[in-house]
């Protein structure tokens, strides 16, 4: 029996803690032994509990991020807590570790990939974003340094931030020298956009290949039902915005403006994963939802919203606008990194990043735009739901693993 184990930042929560549970779920219903390890957040039931380990605790999570904000030694703290991972890889012993985001204030990854590249482990990195290939950033906006050498970076304020010191060249050149060492790994991209960046990269050397997120279509499906009635007016159409967290990149600000534009006797806009403080900041004729990791509550509201608006300025493969289809909701979305991907000139209006102000004028043109027929479903079952994407990996796994 082939032994996994999922690696990533958190589990059963949020977009990639959700990707992550349901690999795990396949992977055992496919007859693989397998555990997972998180650092941060973990929204599972009992049973499931007994297949994690926690790397590290609450007071190792603030003292990395203590040395991320001052240091900019954003995975380079953790050791003691990375050491005591590394004894429980051994006591597992797995074959194949998948492993996620291992940024996120958790992990020594330079004390991971010492030992890592020391064994015949084979490793399946699914890349969600591009913080493998730099010195800093999650994603680099319009910079190219990653190409050649990360320093002085311009992003240094932006996630993981640093508030004093810029170490971007050093941790490129370290995450250089450790990420391309290992020839046991395979890289997994869920973008066609990120595979190309990759491609370019330091990594150009490693295999990688493309399998798009999934999600889970028994939850994402259209619903009718009135969890938010007392809070949103459905005899307004609704203009829905869903991230986690509502950053400047994911175009918060943008919403904003919009609502100074849209006429508000006729459209509401409703925003879903925004802070207390955001609330507090929002203007009429928007509404604020704090984050729900409820899928049925967010099928609800996919389902009960006229359009889905993406304003995502950075973004790899984002799974709402296949769940805001799989609800039969179109979708609004910014032409940014592989957002678009899944979107085609049926099911969505594509618009250049920062183009909110053309949406009263496009509007009404979603209502021509035909979804949820029969044929819409299957494309998503067959292309974009979990049990696609599990089965992709399980493909993978079988043939670069398996094999004698």
């Amino acid at each position: 029996m082939l032994k996994i184990m999922l690696v990533n930042s958190v589990f059963g929560t949020g977009s990639t803690g959700k990707i992550v549970e349901d690999l795990f779920d396949r992977y055992v219903e496919y007859g693989y032994d397998a555990c997972f390890a998180y650092g941060r957040k973990c929204n599972i039931n009992k049973k499931k509990e007994l297949y994690g380990y926690r790397i590290g605790n609450e007071g190792s999570f603030y003292c990395h991020a203590v040395k991320s904000r001052i240091f900019d030694m954003h995975g380079l703290a953790s050791t003691h807590a990375t050491k005591n991972f590394i004894k429980y890889i051994r006591s597992f012993n797995p074959d194949v570790i998948h492993l996620h985001n291992i940024h996120g204030y958790y992990l020594n990854y330079k004390v991971l990939f010492e030992y890592l590249n020391s064994t015949s482990i084979k490793l399946i990195w699914t890349l969600h974003d591009a913080w493998t290939i730099t010195g800093h950033c999650a994603y680099f906006g319009m910079c190219e340094k990653w190409k050649t050498m990360c320093r002085n970076c311009s992003h240094i304020r932006s996630y993981p931030a640093s508030l004093f010191f810029d170490k971007s060249k050093m941790q490129f050149i370290q995450k250089k020298e450790l990420f391309t060492k290992n020839s046991n790994m395979q890289l997994v991209s869920p973008s066609n956009w990120l595979a190309g960046i990759i491609r370019q990269s330091y990594l150009k050397e490693q295999p990688v290949t493309v399998i798009n997120n999934g999600i889970n279509l028994e939850n994402f499906k259209p619903t009718d039902n009135h969890t938010f009635d007392n809070i949103v007016d459905r005899s307004k159409r609704i203009l829905l915005g869903v991230a986690s967290p509502f950053s400047e990149r994911k175009g918060f600000s943008d919403f904003l403006k919009l609502a100074q534009i849209i006429d508000k006797e006729r459209y509401q806009i409703v925003l879903v994963g925004v802070s207390d403080e955001q609330i507090q900041k929002l203007p009429d004729g928007v509404i604020g939802i704090k984050r729900t990791d409820n899928q049925s509550q967010l099928a609800e509201l996919y389902s009960m919203a006229y359009a889905f608006l993406n304003f995502t300025y950075e973004d790899n493969f984002p799974t709402v606008n296949i769940e805001a289809l799989a609800c039969g909701t179109p979708v609004i979305c910014y032409k940014t990194g592989g957002a678009t991907e899944m979107l085609d000139e049926k099911n969505s209006i594509i618009l250049e990043r920062g183009e909110y102000y053309n949406v009263p004028y496009l509007i009404e043109k979603v209502a021509m735009l035909k979804l949820n027929t029969e044929q819409d479903i299957v494309n998503i079952e067959k292309k974009y739901s979990a049990k696609a994407m599990s089965n992709k990996y399980i493909e993978l796994i079988e043939r670069l693993y398996t094999k004698e």
